[in-house]
């Protein structure tokens, strides 16, 4: 049986194939379409999977959409009907859209499957689930457990904003909910839009923020924006924020409450601002304890999964496993929106259809989340060519020794191999590396290559045989969700004069033997090499060690700020011609920036909007 899982038309458009259980491919539209986020039909997603499989629409048993359009507008409506008249402006504008587009959702998949197919029986084959079961799906099916409670955590789907399942075999039934306004994703949010930065996807940012900061307002945050609860349950003030009628998603109450108006882009970034920061991340990680400690206590199951937005709050994962109220954790990769999709689709296969799901126990079923397009060698080679590329092709013993060339003289690296990443890290198939014990990586990749703010921290890729000689982990973290503190050894104490220093300030100070990876609080958000899902980056890691001593690289996404992750071969040539990336290695095929064409620079420095 094929199932294709569509998510679409709010944020972070993808589309998913299963084929008899086994996830085939995935993929976001925004790889392809070069659009940060792209919300749109997910055409050249659904594309691509089809491809993948060797198969045609006409081979598709069921199509699944990720979540219930008319439920989302019964949410809507009730929302605008509870605080009317307050909001007219935003109503005005929120429902020519649903009348026009999202209202009628499933004419308009229909109109566009049809174009695949006219002949297809759309009335029995297109199915939709709810927003957080398609979610719940994601985490919990291709996880490696026969059962599991499955917690959801996002800004909010149809009506719930946080919602418990429990897992079994094939079946999967939530059983609590917190519903809208009330929303951890939303209040995580608020401060993302307090701080300047863009909701839906300068999240991040906030967390990684905060280690600069104290978390002075933590007190006032819970006393005066929410209700929490011993088993983590809460509700909102809503006096002091405007997401249910407004434009923004604070109000002027909420600026008084701080003493400071919201953040412009352009502000410089405050000793406050990170203050702010830290406080909400203290805030979230207290929610996130509470809540997985009542889940172990009410249900009994001694494995969790995790997906929604808020999942990829890893610094918090880091702390709910190291709160040890599981034995296990496992973190959908393409925990937002986008993972719906993969939901969608094995909720249909599981639940819809009933048939059986086989666990192991061990490994999941992501394939280390390697499920988008890939590329043969000779493919590689013509389309370099194409592009005005010069390179040499290389063998593989040579391919791993030129690769650790350049890095042990201190060289951005683009590494560009085998099939891409499903979701928002790369995870060394379409990455940037870096020496991280180089004090000056940090900043010469943010500032230089990435075009970012300097702040923003990289993670560690290290071979998991070696991850607990260098952080405080020994479990695994394939898909870069978890933080783990440095290992104590290996870490550099502050002398009294940068203990004093403050803010943006601490970022040249080096901290560890691995500075490069290294954030100001110690910690790093960990990715496990794994020998069985990508043997290329782990040969490549193990060469590094093998010269070095260190089973650790600087792995960073393959793009510059405000660009997707790029796909193919031309997007990876453009990139590298458009920054500081001083060697390229895609396939077999070794590019070094001085011998390419000069004409062939870019600036890509403004190219995309900034995200």
């Amino acid at each position: 049986m094929r199932v294709i899982g569509i998510s679409a038309f709010y944020h972070d458009a993808a589309a998913a194939l299963v084929c008899d259980g086994e996830i085939v491919a995935a993929a976001q539209e925004e790889r392809f379409t070069r659009r940060k986020h792209d919300s749109g039909f997910p055409r050249h997603a659904l594309d691509y999977c089809l491809a993948q499989a060797g198969v045609t629409l006409a081979d598709i048993d069921l199509v699944a959409f990720y979540d219930k359009p008319f439920l989302k507008f019964e949410r809507l409506l009730e929302t605008y009907l509870a605080f009317a008249p307050r909001g007219f402006e935003s109503f005005r504008m929120a429902i020519p859209v649903w009348l026009r587009e999202k209202l009628f959702l499933k004419d308009l998949l229909r109109n566009r499957l049809k174009e695949y197919r006219p002949d297809y029986d759309w009335e029995e084959r297109l199915i939709f689930s709810e927003h957080h079961l398609s979610h719940a799906g994601s985490a919990f099916y291709p996880s490696p457990f026969e059962s599991a409670a499955v917690l959801t955590l996002d800004g909010v789907g149809e009506w719930a904003t946080s919602s418990l399942a429990l897992g079994r075999g094939n079946k999967l039934e939530v059983i609590k909910e917190i519903h809208f306004p009330h929303s951890l994703g939303l209040l995580y949010s608020a401060f993302t839009y307090y701080t300047g930065f863009k909701v839906n996807s300068g999240e991040y940012k906030l967390m990684g923020l905060a280690p600069y900061g104290e978390p002075r307002y933590t007190q006032l945050i819970l006393e005066n924006l929410i209700d929490l609860r011993e088993d983590g349950s809460f509700r909102l003030n809503l006096d002091y924020f405007n997401y249910c009628v407004g434009l923004t998603m604070t109000n002027r109450r909420f600026d008084r409450l701080f003493g400071q108006s919201p953040r412009t882009p352009e502000q410089l970034l405050t000793g406050f601002h990170m203050d702010i920061a830290a406080s909400i991340q203290r805030v979230t990680e207290e929610i996130m304890l509470r809540m997985t400690r009542a889940v172990a206590r009410e249900t009994g199951e001694r494995n969790l999964c995790l997906a929604g937005g808020v999942a990829l709050n890893c610094v918090a994962n880091g702390k709910v496993l190291r709160d040890g109220k599981f034995e296990n954790i496992w973190i959908q990769p393409a925990a937002g929106d986008a993972g719906g999709s993969v939901g969608a689709a094995l909720c249909a296969y599981h639940l819809y259809k009933g048939e059986p799901r086989c666990a192991d126990g061990s490994r999941d079923a992501m394939k280390g989340s390697y499920l988008g397009p890939g590329f043969g060698q000779r493919d590689i080679e013509d389309r370099l060519r194409a592009a005005g590329a010069r390179f040499t092709v290389a063998d593989d013993a040579a391919l791993i020794r030129e690769s650790a060339d350049a890095l042990l003289a201190q060289k951005a690296l683009g590494w560009f191999q085998g099939r891409m990443e499903f979701g928002p890290r790369a995870l060394g198939a379409r990455s940037i590396l870096g020496d991280p014990r180089s004090p000056s990586m940090q900043k010469t990749l943010n500032l230089r290559v990435k075009y970012r703010e300097s702040f923003r921290p990289f993670a560690p890729a290290v071979t998991r045989e070696d991850v607990g000689d260098w952080f405080e982990l020994d479990a695994d973290s394939p898909y870069m969700l978890i933080v783990a503190g440095v290992r104590p050894e290996l870490r550099r104490p502050m002398t009294r004069e940068e203990e004093q220093l403050f803010g943006i300030d601490k970022l040249n100070v080096a901290r560890s033997t691995i500075p490069a990876v290294t954030h100001v609080d110690y910690s790093a958000r960990v990715q496990t090499v794994h020998r069985e899902t990508n043997p290329r980056f782990h040969a490549l890691l193990t060469e590094f060690k093998r010269r070095t001593g260190c089973p650790v690289l600087v792995n960073t996404s393959f793009n510059v700020r405000g660009e997707p992750i790029v796909c193919t071969p031309e997007d990876a040539f453009r990139c590298f011609m458009g920054s500081d990336v001083e060697v390229l290695i895609i396939g077999n095929c070794v590019l070094r920036k001085e011998h390419q064409d000069p004409a062939l620079q870019l600036d890509y420095k403004h190219a995309f909007e900034l995200d």
